[in-house]
Protein backbone atom coordinates (compact mmCIF):
# COMPACT_ATOMS: atom_id res chain seq x y z
CA UNK A 1 0.00 0.00 0.00
CA UNK A 2 1.03 3.53 -0.80
CA UNK A 3 1.73 6.11 2.32
CA UNK A 4 -1.37 8.16 1.38
CA UNK A 5 -3.79 4.43 1.58
CA UNK A 6 -1.39 3.83 4.81
CA UNK A 7 -2.40 7.32 6.10
CA UNK A 8 -6.25 6.72 4.98
CA UNK A 9 -6.22 3.15 7.26
CA UNK A 10 -4.94 5.35 10.22
CA UNK A 11 -7.37 7.72 9.80
CA UNK A 12 -10.09 4.74 9.60
CA UNK A 13 -8.69 3.50 12.68
CA UNK A 14 -8.64 6.93 14.38
CA UNK A 15 -12.37 7.44 13.97
CA UNK A 16 -13.09 3.86 15.30
CA UNK A 17 -11.11 4.17 18.52
CA UNK A 18 -13.23 7.72 19.05
CA UNK A 19 -16.90 6.16 18.33
CA UNK A 20 -16.39 2.66 19.62
CA UNK A 21 -17.29 4.00 23.22
CA UNK A 22 -20.55 5.68 22.26
CA UNK A 23 -21.34 2.64 19.64
CA UNK A 24 -20.00 -0.29 20.61
CA UNK A 25 -18.31 -1.13 17.47
CA UNK A 26 -15.84 -3.63 18.29
CA UNK A 27 -15.05 -5.16 21.26
CA UNK A 28 -11.39 -5.55 20.20
CA UNK A 29 -9.43 -2.68 21.88
CA UNK A 30 -5.63 -3.70 22.17
CA UNK A 31 -3.95 -1.79 19.60
CA UNK A 32 -1.71 -4.53 17.98
CA UNK A 33 -5.15 -7.27 18.14
CA UNK A 34 -7.13 -4.62 16.36
CA UNK A 35 -4.23 -4.35 13.53
CA UNK A 36 -4.41 -8.09 12.56
CA UNK A 37 -7.70 -8.98 13.69
CA UNK A 38 -9.30 -6.41 12.33
CA UNK A 39 -6.80 -4.78 9.33
CA UNK A 40 -4.49 -7.26 8.44
CA UNK A 41 -7.60 -10.32 8.85
CA UNK A 42 -9.35 -8.08 5.96
CA UNK A 43 -6.63 -7.29 3.30
CA UNK A 44 -5.33 -11.41 3.59
CA UNK A 45 -8.50 -11.68 0.71
CA UNK A 46 -6.34 -9.95 -1.51
CA UNK A 47 -3.72 -12.47 -1.54
CA UNK A 48 -5.96 -15.43 -2.78
CA UNK A 49 -8.73 -13.40 -4.76
CA UNK A 50 -9.24 -10.67 -7.00
CA UNK A 51 -11.68 -8.31 -5.73
CA UNK A 52 -15.54 -8.57 -7.73
CA UNK A 53 -17.11 -5.23 -8.37
CA UNK A 54 -19.60 -3.88 -7.59
CA UNK A 55 -18.99 -5.76 -4.11
CA UNK A 56 -21.16 -5.93 -0.89
CA UNK A 57 -19.90 -5.93 2.40
CA UNK A 58 -22.94 -8.10 4.31
CA UNK A 59 -22.91 -7.18 7.61
CA UNK A 60 -20.73 -4.77 7.10
CA UNK A 61 -20.38 -3.21 10.86
CA UNK A 62 -18.18 -0.63 12.05
CA UNK A 63 -16.57 -1.34 8.22
CA UNK A 64 -14.94 -4.60 8.14
CA UNK A 65 -13.47 -5.89 5.89
CA UNK A 66 -15.18 -3.23 2.91
CA UNK A 67 -13.42 -0.27 4.54
CA UNK A 68 -10.07 -1.83 4.41
CA UNK A 69 -10.83 -3.64 1.11
CA UNK A 70 -11.96 -0.54 -0.63
CA UNK A 71 -8.79 1.91 0.84
CA UNK A 72 -6.56 -1.16 -0.83
CA UNK A 73 -8.36 -1.24 -3.91
CA UNK A 74 -9.74 2.01 -5.12
CA UNK A 75 -11.03 1.43 -8.10
CA UNK A 76 -13.35 -1.17 -6.44
CA UNK A 77 -17.08 -0.23 -6.20
CA UNK A 78 -18.44 -1.08 -2.45
CA UNK A 79 -21.71 -1.58 -1.38
CA UNK A 80 -21.60 -1.58 2.96
CA UNK A 81 -24.56 -3.02 4.22
CA UNK A 82 -25.51 -2.58 7.53
CA UNK A 83 -28.65 -2.40 9.20
CA UNK A 84 -28.05 -0.97 12.75
CA UNK A 85 -28.77 2.86 12.09
CA UNK A 86 -25.81 4.47 14.23
CA UNK A 87 -23.43 1.99 12.35
CA UNK A 88 -24.41 3.00 9.26
CA UNK A 89 -24.14 6.67 10.22
CA UNK A 90 -20.74 5.84 11.30
CA UNK A 91 -19.95 4.32 7.86
CA UNK A 92 -21.10 7.61 6.39
CA UNK A 93 -18.89 9.77 8.43
CA UNK A 94 -16.27 7.29 7.30
CA UNK A 95 -16.56 7.32 3.86
CA UNK A 96 -17.15 11.58 3.58
CA UNK A 97 -14.15 12.04 6.06
CA UNK A 98 -11.72 9.68 3.76
CA UNK A 99 -13.02 10.90 0.71
CA UNK A 100 -13.83 7.32 -0.63
CA UNK A 101 -15.25 7.64 -3.97
CA UNK A 102 -17.80 4.83 -5.32
CA UNK A 103 -18.91 3.45 -1.82
CA UNK A 104 -22.12 3.20 -1.28
CA UNK A 105 -24.20 2.60 2.34
CA UNK A 106 -27.21 0.51 2.24
CA UNK A 107 -28.41 0.59 5.66
CA UNK A 108 -30.62 -2.35 5.64
CA UNK A 109 -30.24 -5.84 4.71
CA UNK A 110 -28.90 -8.28 2.21
CA UNK A 111 -31.89 -11.02 1.90
CA UNK A 112 -33.64 -12.69 -0.70
CA UNK A 113 -35.66 -9.66 -1.30
CA UNK A 114 -32.89 -7.38 -2.43
CA UNK A 115 -33.36 -6.92 -6.15
CA UNK A 116 -30.17 -5.31 -7.35
CA UNK A 117 -27.84 -6.89 -9.39
CA UNK A 118 -24.08 -7.21 -8.19
CA UNK A 119 -20.80 -9.14 -9.02
CA UNK A 120 -19.74 -10.27 -5.86
CA UNK A 121 -20.51 -10.15 -1.80
CA UNK A 122 -17.91 -10.54 0.80
CA UNK A 123 -19.09 -11.27 4.58
CA UNK A 124 -17.01 -12.03 8.10
CA UNK A 125 -20.31 -12.39 9.78
CA UNK A 126 -21.30 -15.59 11.55
CA UNK A 127 -24.45 -17.05 9.72
CA UNK A 128 -24.03 -20.26 8.14
CA UNK A 129 -23.09 -20.89 4.35
CA UNK A 130 -26.37 -21.91 3.44
CA UNK A 131 -27.86 -19.54 5.39
CA UNK A 132 -25.78 -16.77 3.20
CA UNK A 133 -26.04 -18.45 0.08
CA UNK A 134 -30.36 -18.23 0.24
CA UNK A 135 -29.77 -14.61 1.36
CA UNK A 136 -27.58 -13.46 -1.41
CA UNK A 137 -29.13 -16.04 -4.37
CA UNK A 138 -31.26 -12.87 -5.91
CA UNK A 139 -28.55 -9.92 -5.84
CA UNK A 140 -25.91 -12.32 -6.96
CA UNK A 141 -25.11 -11.94 -10.74
CA UNK A 142 -24.52 -15.17 -12.87
CA UNK A 143 -21.19 -15.88 -12.46
CA UNK A 144 -20.88 -13.48 -9.55
CA UNK A 145 -18.79 -14.77 -6.43
CA UNK A 146 -19.76 -15.02 -2.56
CA UNK A 147 -16.68 -14.87 -0.60
CA UNK A 148 -17.08 -16.18 3.33
CA UNK A 149 -14.07 -15.57 5.81
CA UNK A 150 -14.65 -18.10 7.97
CA UNK A 151 -12.98 -19.62 11.10
CA UNK A 152 -10.90 -23.20 10.34
CA UNK A 153 -13.95 -25.26 11.17
CA UNK A 154 -16.80 -25.07 8.24
CA UNK A 155 -16.42 -27.94 6.59
CA UNK A 156 -19.77 -29.21 8.02
CA UNK A 157 -21.50 -26.33 6.17
CA UNK A 158 -19.46 -26.38 3.14
CA UNK A 159 -21.06 -30.22 2.82
CA UNK A 160 -24.39 -28.84 3.59
CA UNK A 161 -24.37 -26.43 0.63
CA UNK A 162 -22.81 -29.20 -1.56
CA UNK A 163 -26.22 -31.19 -0.53
CA UNK A 164 -28.23 -28.27 -0.62
CA UNK A 165 -27.62 -25.36 -2.85
CA UNK A 166 -25.37 -27.36 -5.99
CA UNK A 167 -28.01 -26.23 -8.54
CA UNK A 168 -27.24 -22.58 -7.65
CA UNK A 169 -23.42 -22.79 -6.52
CA UNK A 170 -20.23 -24.03 -6.83
CA UNK A 171 -17.95 -24.31 -4.84
CA UNK A 172 -14.27 -22.42 -6.61
CA UNK A 173 -12.03 -22.11 -3.68
CA UNK A 174 -10.81 -23.34 -0.20
CA UNK A 175 -8.14 -21.36 1.25
CA UNK A 176 -7.11 -22.42 4.34
CA UNK A 177 -3.89 -20.29 6.15
CA UNK A 178 -2.76 -17.97 8.96
CA UNK A 179 -2.26 -14.24 9.87
CA UNK A 180 0.74 -14.15 9.52
CA UNK A 181 2.57 -13.87 12.74
CA UNK A 182 -0.06 -15.62 14.92
CA UNK A 183 -1.92 -18.25 15.66
CA UNK A 184 -5.11 -17.29 14.42
CA UNK A 185 -6.28 -20.03 11.74
CA UNK A 186 -8.82 -18.49 8.87
CA UNK A 187 -10.80 -20.07 5.79
CA UNK A 188 -11.52 -17.93 2.63
CA UNK A 189 -14.54 -19.70 1.22
CA UNK A 190 -15.34 -18.63 -2.47
CA UNK A 191 -18.38 -19.84 -4.41
CA UNK A 192 -19.80 -18.54 -7.57
CA UNK A 193 -23.29 -17.91 -8.66
CA UNK A 194 -24.03 -20.88 -11.82
CA UNK A 195 -26.36 -19.56 -14.60
CA UNK A 196 -28.53 -22.51 -14.69
CA UNK A 197 -28.39 -25.62 -12.67
CA UNK A 198 -25.62 -27.71 -13.26
CA UNK A 199 -26.01 -31.67 -12.77
CA UNK A 200 -22.70 -31.95 -13.29
CA UNK A 201 -21.38 -30.32 -10.49
CA UNK A 202 -23.98 -31.69 -7.60
CA UNK A 203 -21.62 -33.34 -5.02
CA UNK A 204 -23.68 -36.84 -3.81
CA UNK A 205 -24.45 -37.70 -0.73
CA UNK A 206 -21.01 -38.83 1.37
CA UNK A 207 -19.12 -36.55 -1.11
CA UNK A 208 -15.59 -35.43 0.46
CA UNK A 209 -16.53 -31.48 0.12
CA UNK A 210 -12.93 -30.68 0.02
CA UNK A 211 -12.76 -33.17 -3.41
CA UNK A 212 -12.43 -31.18 -6.88
CA UNK A 213 -15.67 -29.65 -7.63
CA UNK A 214 -15.85 -29.80 -11.79
CA UNK A 215 -15.06 -26.33 -13.45
CA UNK A 216 -17.22 -23.30 -13.35
CA UNK A 217 -18.63 -22.61 -16.83
CA UNK A 218 -18.31 -19.51 -18.04
CA UNK A 219 -20.53 -19.16 -21.16
CA UNK A 220 -20.74 -15.04 -21.61
CA UNK A 221 -19.16 -12.27 -22.06
CA UNK A 222 -20.69 -10.51 -18.88
CA UNK A 223 -18.87 -12.73 -16.66
CA UNK A 224 -16.28 -11.28 -14.16
CA UNK A 225 -14.06 -13.46 -14.28
CA UNK A 226 -13.81 -13.59 -18.29
CA UNK A 227 -14.19 -9.50 -18.18
CA UNK A 228 -11.19 -9.50 -15.75
CA UNK A 229 -9.00 -11.84 -17.80
CA UNK A 230 -9.97 -10.21 -20.94
CA UNK A 231 -8.62 -7.01 -19.66
CA UNK A 232 -5.19 -8.89 -19.40
CA UNK A 233 -4.62 -8.97 -22.72
CA UNK A 234 -2.74 -5.82 -22.46
CA UNK A 235 -0.41 -3.63 -20.35
CA UNK A 236 -3.08 -1.54 -18.71
CA UNK A 237 -5.37 -4.12 -17.66
CA UNK A 238 -2.77 -5.74 -16.71
CA UNK A 239 -1.29 -3.13 -14.06
CA UNK A 240 -5.28 -2.20 -13.12
CA UNK A 241 -5.83 -5.99 -12.07
CA UNK A 242 -2.20 -6.85 -10.76
CA UNK A 243 -2.57 -10.30 -12.37
CA UNK A 244 -1.15 -11.73 -15.68
CA UNK A 245 -2.16 -15.03 -17.80
CA UNK A 246 0.52 -17.14 -18.54
CA UNK A 247 0.35 -19.69 -21.65
CA UNK A 248 2.65 -22.47 -22.93
CA UNK A 249 2.65 -26.29 -20.93
CA UNK A 250 6.10 -25.74 -20.18
CA UNK A 251 6.13 -22.33 -18.69
CA UNK A 252 3.34 -23.38 -16.81
CA UNK A 253 4.01 -26.46 -15.61
CA UNK A 254 7.41 -24.87 -14.11
CA UNK A 255 5.40 -21.58 -12.26
CA UNK A 256 3.20 -24.11 -10.92
CA UNK A 257 6.08 -26.14 -9.35
CA UNK A 258 8.65 -23.67 -7.97
CA UNK A 259 5.88 -20.31 -7.74
CA UNK A 260 2.41 -22.48 -6.76
CA UNK A 261 1.59 -19.06 -4.63
CA UNK A 262 1.22 -16.79 -7.49
CA UNK A 263 -1.55 -19.24 -9.20
CA UNK A 264 -4.89 -18.04 -8.95
CA UNK A 265 -7.24 -20.12 -12.19
CA UNK A 266 -6.58 -22.60 -14.44
CA UNK A 267 -8.53 -21.88 -17.48
CA UNK A 268 -9.55 -24.15 -20.15
CA UNK A 269 -11.61 -24.44 -23.23
CA UNK A 270 -15.02 -26.63 -22.95
CA UNK A 271 -13.17 -29.39 -23.37
CA UNK A 272 -10.12 -28.46 -21.37
CA UNK A 273 -8.18 -31.11 -18.94
CA UNK A 274 -8.79 -30.10 -15.77
CA UNK A 275 -5.72 -28.68 -13.75
CA UNK A 276 -2.66 -30.76 -12.13
CA UNK A 277 -3.46 -29.72 -8.37
CA UNK A 278 -7.28 -29.80 -6.52
CA UNK A 279 -7.01 -26.79 -5.21
CA UNK A 280 -6.82 -24.59 -8.43
CA UNK A 281 -9.93 -23.17 -9.14
CA UNK A 282 -10.58 -24.36 -12.58
CA UNK A 283 -12.32 -22.08 -15.22
CA UNK A 284 -14.09 -23.38 -18.01
CA UNK A 285 -14.84 -21.29 -20.98
CA UNK A 286 -16.98 -21.70 -23.77
CA UNK A 287 -14.54 -21.79 -26.68
CA UNK A 288 -15.58 -18.99 -28.69
CA UNK A 289 -14.49 -16.66 -25.34
CA UNK A 290 -11.56 -18.99 -24.56
CA UNK A 291 -10.02 -17.68 -28.00
CA UNK A 292 -10.27 -15.08 -27.18
CA UNK A 293 -7.78 -15.10 -24.27
CA UNK A 294 -5.62 -17.51 -25.89
CA UNK A 295 -3.78 -14.61 -27.43
CA UNK A 296 -1.12 -16.80 -28.40
CA UNK A 297 -3.07 -19.54 -30.07
CA UNK A 298 -1.80 -22.27 -28.18
CA UNK A 299 -5.30 -24.32 -28.21
CA UNK A 300 -4.36 -25.07 -24.12
CA UNK A 301 -5.02 -24.65 -21.07
CA UNK A 302 -4.19 -21.14 -19.63
CA UNK A 303 -2.97 -19.82 -16.09
CA UNK A 304 -4.13 -16.96 -14.09
CA UNK A 305 -1.17 -15.48 -11.66
CA UNK A 306 -1.03 -12.88 -9.43
CA UNK A 307 1.64 -10.37 -10.03
CA UNK A 308 4.92 -10.01 -7.93
CA UNK A 309 5.42 -6.77 -6.52
CA UNK A 310 7.38 -4.32 -9.09
CA UNK A 311 8.39 -1.34 -6.32
CA UNK A 312 10.38 1.99 -7.92
CA UNK A 313 13.93 1.98 -8.54
CA UNK A 314 15.59 5.03 -6.68
CA UNK A 315 19.51 5.83 -6.95
CA UNK A 316 19.32 6.62 -3.53
CA UNK A 317 18.60 3.27 -2.91
CA UNK A 318 21.65 0.42 -1.83
CA UNK A 319 23.13 -0.99 -4.83
CA UNK A 320 23.15 -4.87 -4.96
CA UNK A 321 26.92 -5.99 -6.23
CA UNK A 322 26.85 -7.47 -9.99
CA UNK A 323 24.58 -6.30 -13.03
CA UNK A 324 21.35 -4.48 -12.30
CA UNK A 325 19.90 -4.10 -16.27
CA UNK A 326 18.04 -1.75 -17.32
CA UNK A 327 15.19 -2.18 -20.13
CA UNK A 328 13.60 0.04 -22.63
CA UNK A 329 12.32 -2.68 -25.18
CA UNK A 330 8.88 -1.44 -26.36
CA UNK A 331 8.49 -4.82 -28.23
CA UNK A 332 6.98 -7.30 -25.45
CA UNK A 333 8.88 -10.21 -26.97
CA UNK A 334 12.17 -8.35 -26.29
CA UNK A 335 11.18 -7.07 -22.79
CA UNK A 336 9.69 -11.04 -21.85
CA UNK A 337 13.65 -12.54 -24.00
CA UNK A 338 15.47 -10.05 -22.10
CA UNK A 339 14.29 -11.23 -18.63
CA UNK A 340 14.74 -14.69 -19.08
CA UNK A 341 18.31 -14.01 -20.12
CA UNK A 342 18.58 -12.26 -17.07
CA UNK A 343 17.51 -15.14 -14.45
CA UNK A 344 19.87 -17.21 -16.52
CA UNK A 345 23.13 -15.07 -16.20
CA UNK A 346 22.38 -14.03 -12.54
CA UNK A 347 21.52 -10.92 -12.86
CA UNK A 348 21.19 -9.21 -9.53
CA UNK A 349 17.82 -7.10 -10.29
CA UNK A 350 15.46 -5.81 -13.83
CA UNK A 351 14.48 -1.89 -14.01
CA UNK A 352 11.73 -1.92 -16.38
CA UNK A 353 12.65 2.07 -17.74
CA UNK A 354 9.43 3.56 -19.08
CA UNK A 355 9.70 3.19 -22.41
CA UNK A 356 9.44 -0.39 -21.63
CA UNK A 357 6.62 -2.80 -22.58
CA UNK A 358 5.19 -4.49 -19.39
CA UNK A 359 6.57 -8.03 -18.50
CA UNK A 360 3.54 -10.04 -17.99
CA UNK A 361 1.77 -8.41 -21.54
CA UNK A 362 0.71 -11.92 -22.44
CA UNK A 363 3.96 -11.90 -25.03
CA UNK A 364 6.52 -10.85 -23.05
CA UNK A 365 5.43 -13.67 -20.38
CA UNK A 366 5.37 -16.41 -23.06
CA UNK A 367 8.88 -15.95 -23.58
CA UNK A 368 10.20 -15.11 -20.23
CA UNK A 369 8.25 -17.87 -18.37
CA UNK A 370 9.47 -18.57 -14.94
CA UNK A 371 12.18 -16.00 -15.16
CA UNK A 372 9.14 -13.51 -14.29
CA UNK A 373 9.10 -14.87 -10.77
CA UNK A 374 13.12 -15.50 -10.56
CA UNK A 375 14.42 -12.00 -10.85
CA UNK A 376 13.35 -8.85 -9.01
CA UNK A 377 11.56 -6.70 -11.10
CA UNK A 378 11.44 -2.77 -10.50
CA UNK A 379 9.90 0.25 -12.10
CA UNK A 380 12.37 2.66 -13.34
CA UNK A 381 12.63 6.16 -14.96
CA UNK A 382 12.46 7.21 -18.95
CA UNK A 383 16.06 6.10 -20.39
CA UNK A 384 16.17 9.74 -21.40
CA UNK A 385 16.14 10.73 -17.98
CA UNK A 386 18.30 7.98 -15.96
CA UNK A 387 21.17 8.63 -14.44
CA UNK A 388 23.53 7.47 -11.46
CA UNK A 389 25.38 9.42 -9.12
CA UNK A 390 26.46 5.89 -7.10
CA UNK A 391 27.49 3.17 -9.57
CA UNK A 392 28.64 3.70 -13.13
CA UNK A 393 26.14 2.48 -15.78
CA UNK A 394 27.23 0.83 -19.01
CA UNK A 395 26.11 1.33 -22.13
CA UNK A 396 25.76 -0.89 -24.51
CA UNK A 397 26.27 1.02 -28.26
CA UNK A 398 27.97 0.63 -31.58
CA UNK A 399 31.81 1.71 -30.12
CA UNK A 400 33.91 2.17 -27.61
CA UNK A 401 35.73 -1.02 -26.30
CA UNK A 402 34.67 -4.69 -27.06
CA UNK A 403 33.04 -6.38 -24.27
CA UNK A 404 35.49 -8.72 -22.86
CA UNK A 405 38.24 -5.71 -23.40
CA UNK A 406 38.26 -5.08 -19.65
CA UNK A 407 36.43 -6.05 -16.68
CA UNK A 408 33.28 -4.81 -15.65
CA UNK A 409 32.64 -2.94 -12.42
CA UNK A 410 31.65 -5.08 -9.00
CA UNK A 411 28.48 -3.03 -9.28
CA UNK A 412 27.12 -1.43 -12.59
CA UNK A 413 23.80 -1.16 -14.66
CA UNK A 414 24.29 -2.23 -18.00
CA UNK A 415 21.87 -0.15 -20.55
CA UNK A 416 21.07 -1.11 -23.88
CA UNK A 417 19.07 0.70 -26.72
CA UNK A 418 15.32 1.31 -27.14
CA UNK A 419 14.73 -0.51 -30.82
CA UNK A 420 15.75 1.73 -33.26
CA UNK A 421 16.28 5.35 -31.47
CA UNK A 422 18.96 3.53 -29.37
CA UNK A 423 20.80 5.38 -26.66
CA UNK A 424 20.35 8.86 -25.39
CA UNK A 425 22.87 11.52 -26.48
CA UNK A 426 23.87 11.79 -22.61
CA UNK A 427 25.21 7.80 -22.81
CA UNK A 428 27.51 7.58 -25.98
CA UNK A 429 29.72 9.93 -23.87
CA UNK A 430 29.97 8.11 -20.90
CA UNK A 431 30.99 4.16 -20.16
CA UNK A 432 30.17 2.55 -23.44
CA UNK A 433 30.76 -1.15 -24.24
CA UNK A 434 30.49 -2.52 -27.65
CA UNK A 435 29.85 -6.30 -29.47
CA UNK A 436 32.32 -7.33 -32.71
CA UNK A 437 29.96 -8.40 -35.31
CA UNK A 438 31.04 -9.14 -38.92
CA UNK A 439 31.56 -6.12 -41.53
CA UNK A 440 28.13 -5.10 -43.13
CA UNK A 441 25.96 -6.12 -40.06
CA UNK A 442 24.42 -3.21 -38.97
CA UNK A 443 22.93 -4.58 -35.52
CA UNK A 444 21.71 -7.11 -33.88
CA UNK A 445 18.77 -7.47 -32.11
CA UNK A 446 18.09 -5.71 -29.27
CA UNK A 447 16.83 -8.44 -26.76
CA UNK A 448 19.89 -10.54 -28.38
CA UNK A 449 22.74 -8.32 -27.82
CA UNK A 450 21.63 -7.78 -24.36
CA UNK A 451 21.98 -11.70 -24.16
CA UNK A 452 25.36 -11.56 -25.31
CA UNK A 453 26.89 -8.94 -23.26
CA UNK A 454 25.50 -10.81 -20.13
CA UNK A 455 27.17 -13.84 -20.86
CA UNK A 456 30.50 -11.55 -21.67
CA UNK A 457 29.95 -10.28 -17.99
CA UNK A 458 29.56 -13.40 -16.56
CA UNK A 459 32.39 -14.54 -17.83
CA UNK A 460 34.78 -11.83 -16.57
CA UNK A 461 33.01 -10.81 -13.82
CA UNK A 462 34.57 -10.45 -10.75
CA UNK A 463 33.84 -12.74 -7.99
CA UNK A 464 31.86 -16.13 -7.52
CA UNK A 465 28.88 -16.72 -9.53
CA UNK A 466 25.25 -16.26 -7.85
CA UNK A 467 24.00 -18.66 -5.30
CA UNK A 468 22.68 -21.08 -7.50
CA UNK A 469 24.01 -20.27 -10.33
CA UNK A 470 24.71 -22.84 -12.96
CA UNK A 471 27.77 -23.10 -15.35
CA UNK A 472 26.21 -24.05 -18.64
Amino acid sequence: MSSAQLDRLWAYHRMLRTANAELNLTRIHNFENMVLKHYVDSLLVLRFAELPSPLIDMGSGPGLPGIPLKIARPDTQMILAEPRGARAEFLEEVCGRLKLDGVEVLAGKVNSKLSRKVAGVITRAVASIPETLDRVANCLEAGGRMLFMKGPDCDAEIAEAARTHADRFRLVADHAYQIPGTSHDRRLVIYERLEVAAGDAVMGEGADPAATVRGVSITSESNPTFKLCRDLLGGRGIRKQGRALLSGARPIAEVLERFRGQAEGWLTDSQGAPPPTADLPWYRLADPLFRVLDASGTHAPLLLVRLPEIPEWSDEAPWPAGCTLFVPFQDPENVGAVIRSAAAFGVARVVLLREAAHPFHPKAARAAGPALFQVPLLEGPSIQDLTSDRVPLVALATDGPELGAAPFPESFGLVPGVEGPGLPSHFREGERRRIAMAPGVESLNAATATAVALYAWRQCCPGSPPEGFTEI
